[in-house]
């Protein structure tokens, strides 16, 4: 019984050594293109950027956990608002570019394959901390993460990613439009963001 307990810690030991020998820790940079739009609204992407860092935390030789702090300038150009002109009483359009700045906290999940090629994904929660909004719904957002990358020597990386926003923002009555009542989810406006851009690794191999 006394060898077995043994072998059993002499086993943890080892385990704990090789797991502590394969992590290590690089923090990094990302920024680049934002494109994004809220749902429901019938309205164009508004183009923009993000910036931030992140730390990747490199478990194994395939996985990473990859905590992240981003700056993300998103929203909606062109989005249509029919309302009734109280000096002539006439129905009128007028199109209003929806502007919303979010820091955005992540957790991305990071595999490799083979030398280059990653698969991220991972939720976020971005906190509003700034917007043009007349009426709103949440200040903040639960989102999810997911995307593609491709990872270069020298610690640069090439990303691709899809953000898709849970929470209505906004409230939908100042901004009806008629196009509006076309669609089934027509009061609950999310956001919807695309991320392209490019990432460094610092100490990157």
């Amino acid at each position: 019984m006394q060898s077995k307990k043994s072998a059993f810690l002499v086993f943890i030991f080892f385990a704990i050594t090789t797991i502590q020998a394969q992590v290590n820790f690089k923090p990094g940079l990302r920024t680049g293109l934002s494109l994004s739009t809220i749902s429901e609204m019938h309205s164009d992407y508004r183009p923009d950027f993000y910036f931030g860092g992140f730390g990747e935390i490199n478990l194994t030789k395939r996985y990473a956990l990859q905590p992240e702090i981003n700056y993300v300038k998103q929203g909606a150009n062109n989005v249509a608002r029919n309302y009734t002109d109280s000096g002539n009483n006439t129905e009128r359009v007028e199109y209003l570019d929806l502007k919303l700045d979010y820091l955005s906290l992540s957790i991305i999940n990071k595999f490799t394959f083979g030398q280059s090629f990653q698969v991220l994904f991972g939720p976020s929660l971005d906190v509003r901390i700034n917007d043009n909004l007349v009426l709103r719904k949440n200040y903040n957002d639960l989102t999810f993460n997911l995307g593609v990358g491709y990872r270069m020597p020298g610690g640069f990386a090439f990303e691709a990613r899809f953000k898709k926003g849970f929470l209505d923002i906004l409230d939908s009555d100042y901004y009806t439009n008629d196009s509006n009542n076309h669609y089934l989810f027509g009061n609950y406006n999310t956001n919807i963001n695309f991320q392209i851009g490019f990432s460094y690794s610092f100490d990157g191999k």
